[in-house]
């Protein structure tokens, strides 16, 4: 599972010219599966994608075609983690650990 944290680094007029673009990017994403939840960052100064890929090589392709990454106006950071713990609601996202 990866956080992918994305942070402006241009000013939200600039930002808003390609939300239509980076909303429909997420979408792509959670119609194949590989987003699982996102959002804004408060105060807005980017957001948070948490997703699923095969491996940190694919996680950062999805993450390096974001409109918002390829127009120069924000960039990300990604980590990777297991998630051994989760509630009953996100039971099916549950991790075992391989060592």
């Amino acid at each position: 599972m990866f956080i992918i944290s994305l942070t402006y680094i241009a000013d939200l007029t600039e930002i808003d010219q390609y939300i239509d673009a980076h909303m429909a990017y997420l979408q792509s994403h959670y119609d194949s599966g590989s987003f699982l939840m996102s959002g804004r960052k408060e105060p807005r100064v980017g957001g948070v994608i948490l997703a699923t890929a095969e491996n940190l090589a694919a996680i950062t392709d999805i993450a390096e075609s974001d409109p918002f990454v390829q127009h120069g106006v924000a960039r990300y950071d990604i980590i990777e983690f297991h998630a051994t713990m989760t509630s009953e609601a996100l039971a099916q996202l549950r991790e075992t650990p391989t060592s």
